[in-house]
């Protein structure tokens, strides 16, 4: 009969591992991965190895959409280049991810202003923006850049997923703000 842990032996590690992969967004070592199955280092390699021929459809199995791949010390599941177009279309227009106009109008003051403390965001926006804030820290498009020594406060920053979101490889393609304001400054000017 069946056990609550899938099955025995190798079958068992294999199916653990693939769960795990299946929800991991960064890639896994193999260390970390014998540790979350409590089976020998030596083992997991195997049964990783045997996922991705698995999934690479040797021996007879179906190739899969996705793949295995080893990238910067560690395995993580992958979209297969082929498919990218379709995923890429689902994800932008099937299952739109957007932000709101409150979120985007901060993201765009941290990323002009930046590092900038999020009492500085709330006084150039003159709304609270510490929800917002946590929104965009949870969606990993800004992060805590340092905390100044002498207020305490936080200052922010962009990550290199908002440039890659915006399609830009630095922030000095971002266009110039000034044309965009009435007086060229309003909001925008120095801060005391």
């Amino acid at each position: 009969m069946g056990s609550t842990s899938g099955g025995g032996g190798a079958v068992a590690i294999e199916r653990r591992l693939e769960a795990i992969l299946m929800v991991a967004d960064e890639p896994q070592s193999l260390v970390h991965l014998a540790t979350a199955v409590a089976h020998p280092l030596v083992d997991v390699r195997e049964a990783i190895l045997r996922l991705v021929a698995d999934f690479d459809g040797v021996h007879g199995s179906v190739r899969r959409g996705f793949e295995l791949r080893e990238v910067a010390g560690g395995w993580r599941i992958y979209v297969r280049a082929e498919h990218d177009p379709v995923v890429a279309d689902f994800v932008l227009t099937q299952n739109p991810s957007r932000l709101s106009q409150a979120a985007l109008e901060t993201l765009a003051v941290i990323a002009y202003k930046q590092p900038i403390s999020r009492g500085a965001v709330a006084s150039i926006r003159a709304v609270n923006v510490d929800s917002v804030v946590r929104t965009l820290l949870g969606r990993g498009l800004i992060t805590e850049a340092f905390t100044d020594s002498e207020t305490g406060a936080i200052n922010y920053a962009t990550t290199d997923l908002l440039l890659t979101q915006l399609g830009i490889n630095s922030l000095d393609e971002l266009p110039l703000i000034s044309p965009l304001l009435a007086d060229g400054a309003n909001g925008f000017e120095d801060l005391p």
